[in-house]
């Protein structure tokens, strides 16, 4: 029988029963584990600096070729074990490698913890002479078990995302299935090796075999801080909308100034074009733009000192203007296939053509109304119509930025009439110029139809927003603003 990989790797934490596993493995004739092969202090086991003939030095300078090494070391099949500490430049190509087995260990995290903290009190990491057992009760911490807790749940969903988007699974046994022979060989099985366990190795002993509750000096204290934590992360607001592309395209550049505008669509582009155009004393049309990625990047290596900026906008105003400009409008560049599946199937109340004696500012505050009401559904991936980047949510279109490029400020709109003159002289630029007010939205700005209850309506579409970024109230903005 041939293996159905070329090598292997067991994912897993600290304290999860990592060296058992190994010493199952190693069990298994023609399979061998070669330890922590990536732990940035040793390599392999403690205290050894060299492994299949590569020193420590070697695997730091060229991590692969270690993994090329255990690929082809003598046996049927050869892996090692990864922690989240270990070597990050091996983790996502060995992910990404579908002839690579992943093994992902995992146990309770509280009881890893425990275990992790008992350990490093009595110095005791392995434990094969039950007469040798060190005994300790520590404290429990619970914002350091929070953050214990975020870490090993983040590297489980950076695995488990990379083979979603690679096509790949992996073995998953948990600390409990260390004790099942079953389990054992049915690891064995999926690895494509005719060996079989027949009986589980003994060598090490449970080091801490005890309730957890009577492991830690404070256990009142421990229940109650277990629970308070959101373990099914009741708060968490979903989101259903597509990933978006940082769209390089959109990129502004100063021509003289090394400032580069990363825009998220709301409204206010050309204003902040404007601004960028005016402190470099050109007209907009010398500004660079429309650059692909490889364009932009040389930009930014000639141009070290470069400063990178993008401006958000509350999201009642960004929604308001997108109705306005792109829904109610009919005039060149708004979407009117999208206008008339809002009017006709989403019945959003908005006239054939738009004329001042046959709409009202009541019937732009229900219009108006209705569309908030259809943006929640959009962005919950509840309807057909797609989410356009005019309306889509700012986090989204940051993440998409960041993918690209790392914005060094990220501005509101009530706050540029000094923040970008400050970063304009932050570049040297001594008489930097203010930027003029957003445009106003037509037929009605928001301040002549706003209420609570349309602040409510854009707070429950984008509540990723609001969260993300802080926003309170909508409120005019002013020139002295």
């Amino acid at each position: 029988m041939t293996p159905n990989f070329d090598y292997f790797v067991v994912l897993a934490a600290m304290r999860t029963g990592s060296n058992l596993l190994e010493a199952n493995l190693n069990a298994l004739d023609g399979v061998t584990c070669h330890g922590e092969a990536f732990n940035p202090h040793f390599i392999g086991r403690l205290k050894s600096d060299s492994l299949l003939d590569i020193s420590l030095e070697d695997r730091d300078n060229d991590p692969q070729r270690l993994i090329g090494a255990i690929k082809s070391a003598p046996g049927a099949l050869n892996g090692f074990r990864f922690f989240q500490g270990h070597d990050p430049r091996v983790l996502e190509p060995v992910l990404s490698d579908p002839r690579c087995a992943k093994i992902i260990l995992t146990r309770n995290p509280l009881e890893s913890y425990i275990s992790l903290k008992i350990a490093r009190e009595t110095k005791q990491w392995q434990l094969k002479n039950i007469k040798r057992r060190r005994d300790a009760r520590i404290e429990f911490d619970p914002k350091e078990f929070e953050s214990y807790l975020d870490q090993q749940q983040g590297f489980q969903l950076t695995i488990l995302h990379q083979l979603q988007d690679t096509g790949q699974t992996g073995f998953y046994i948990a600390y409990d299935d260390l004790n099942r022979l079953d389990a054992l060989n049915g690891l064995a099985a999926w690895l494509g090796i005719t060996a079989r366990l027949t009986a589980i190795d003994d060598t090490l002993k449970p080091q801490n075999p005890d309730p957890t509750l009577s492991k830690v000096t404070n256990p009142d204290q421990t229940e109650g801080a277990l629970a308070r934590i959101d373990s099914f992360n009741l708060h968490r607001t979903p989101n259903f909308e597509p990933r978006r592309g940082p769209a390089v395209g959109n990129y502004v550049i100063a021509p003289k100034t090394p400032l580069m505008y990363l825009p998220v669509r709301s409204g206010i582009e050309g204003l902040v074009a404007q601004w960028l155009a005016d402190l470099d004393g050109v007209g907009t049309d010398k500004l660079i733009t429309n650059q692909n990625r490889k364009q932009t990047r040389r930009w930014m290596q000639a141009h070290p000192g470069h400063r990178k900026f993008t401006v958000l906008r509350h999201p009642l105003a960004r929604a308001h203007s997108a109705f306005c400009s792109y829904i109610l409008s009919t005039e060149p560049g708004a979407y009117l296939k999208i206008r008339n599946v809002l009017r006709n199937r989403f019945k959003i109340p908005i006239p054939g053509q738009l004329r001042a004696d046959n709409y009202s500012r009541d019937q732009h505050h229900e219009a108006f109304s209705a569309f908030l009401t259809f943006l929640r559904q959009n962005l919950s991936g509840q309807t057909p119509v797609r989410v356009d980047g005019v309306w889509c949510s700012q986090s989204q279109v940051i993440e998409g930025i960041t993918a690209f490029a790392q914005p060094d400020f990220i501005l509101r709109e009530d706050e540029i009439a000094t923040a970008l003159p400050n970063l304009g002289r932050q570049m040297g630029q001594v008489t930097a110029p203010s930027p003029g007010l957003s445009p106003a939205d037509m037929p009605f700005a928001l301040s002549e139809v706003y209420d609570d209850a349309l602040e409510t309506l854009a707070a429950e579409a984008y509540q990723r927003d609001y969260l993300q970024f802080g926003f309170g109230g909508w409120k005019p903005l002013t020139p002295a603003e």
